[in-house]
């Protein structure tokens, strides 16, 4: 098995384009799929748990057809779709794929407008994330650049965000008595 391994797990848009075609540079080593983690908001509350068994069949569907990079999506919400929380959806793939002796297979990658905080980060990793694309936070952060007129370039901004969300993981991990 190939394994994609990244420094640390915070992905930019610009990171997680490149995972997400990373078939077509590498050739067939890598090969992802982007999961839909929302459902129908016509549904009601009652479409949670059908678009949860949905997700996780479609993700052993796609361990099995070869896939290796699994990402777990909810950028698809709208007025029309609803968001499956982040980390219910991380947690419940993980543990299927788990059940289905796939998880060494693939790794789980998770673009959500959910994540923002230090915790948030932790508590995906924690339940199977091995890393995290924090769309709506680097949305925020480009608006807030733009509207004050920050002189700093985005990247630079996205880079500073990365690095302080790297260093309060390490911190909670410390606490937790996980060293490097």
């Amino acid at each position: 098995h190939y394994r994609l391994e990244v420094a640390q797990p915070i992905l930019t848009n610009t990171d997680l384009e490149k995972i997400r075609s990373i078939s077509s540079l590498v050739g067939e080593a890598f090969r992802t799929q982007t999961l839909d983690a929302t459902w129908p908001v016509s549904e009601g509350v009652d479409g949670l748990v059908p678009a949860i068994e949905r997700i996780c069949h479609q993700a052993t569907d796609a361990v099995i057809d070869g896939h290796n990079i699994l990402i777990l999506s909810d950028r698809a919400v709208s007025l029309d779709r609803v968001p499956i929380p982040a980390l219910l959806v991380t947690a419940a793939v993980h543990h299927h794929l788990i059940r289905r002796g796939l998880r060494t297979s693939t790794g789980l990658v998770v673009e959500t407008g959910e994540a923002r905080e230090v915790h948030h980060f932790c508590v995906l990793a924690g339940y199977g994330a091995e890393a995290i694309n924090p769309y709506m936070a680097f949305e925020l952060l480009e608006k807030i650049r733009v509207e004050n007129g920050l002189e700093l370039a985005a990247a630079t901004v996205q880079k500073n965000y990365i690095n302080a969300v790297g260093k309060g993981i390490l911190k909670v991990m410390s606490k937790m008595g996980i060293s490097t």
